[in-house]
């Protein structure tokens, strides 16, 4: 570990992983007990007009054997192995390359690790779910649904259009995690690194012994 870094990263990024990836678990375990599974859908509904469309908003649990969004159906394990190599960087990046001195990296990364490590969980059944004949339930547990405005569009012939309601694929927790740290880390990508004159200027600032005048 990078002794230079502050203790308070290493607070700020164990307790913001921690609690995020306590929530999506306590919110998936809860969804599924109350509701059962799959593809059971709650009796609460929050529906409301919102731009040139409709925004809603329920409960139905449904298994997820891809990646974020359904992608890559079948390929779990495939996707178990590559949540471990990810969470194995974050915390290189993050405490041995030192990259934690930055506040927006440490918060960001505390996100990705806590959606990684919730999906994972679920990904090496960990769960425990089975279906009513006893098959065990592979899969991500997803129980957020939406419908929210939306548009269609094609190359050829080109065409937009606008949609009322869109059917957003069902996630977690976990899965708002994931892309709010990648939005985070997008943003990160545009800000300027420092020059490395520059820094060494500074540095030298820093060493360079004071005049004393008489």
């Amino acid at each position: 570990m990078n002794e230079r870094l502050p203790a308070n990263r290493y607070w700020c990024f164990g307790l913001l992983a921690t609690t995020a990836l306590l929530w999506d678990l306590l919110s998936k375990w809860w969804a599924f007990q109350e509701l059962g599974f799959p593809f059971r859908q709650s009796d609460w509904k929050w529906e409301s007009n919102f731009l040139w469309g409709h925004f809603s908003i329920d409960l139905t649990t449904s298994f997820n054997q891809g990646a974020l969004w359904g992608i890559g159906q079948g390929f779990s394990s495939v996707f178990a192995g590559l949540s471990l190599i990810a969470a194995t960087f974050v915390i290189y990046w993050l405490f041995v390359r030192g990259e934690a001195r930055s506040w927006w990296l440490t918060v960001c990364l505390a996100l990705i690790m806590a959606g990684t490590l919730g999906n994972l969980y679920d990904r090496l059944h960990l769960h425990a779910c089975e279906f009513a004949d006893g098959t065990p339930a592979y899969g991500v547990r997803d129980f957020l649904h939406m419908t929210i405005p939306g548009f269609r569009f094609s190359f050829s012939p080109f065409s937009f259009e606008l949609v009322r309601s869109y059917e957003w694929p069902i996630f977690n927790f976990a899965d708002s995690y994931l892309v709010t740290g990648a939005i985070m880390l997008t943003l990160h990508s545009f800000k300027a690194p420092q020059p490395v004159a520059k820094k060494q200027e500074e540095e030298a600032k820093v060493s360079r012994p004071t005049a004393v005048h008489a």
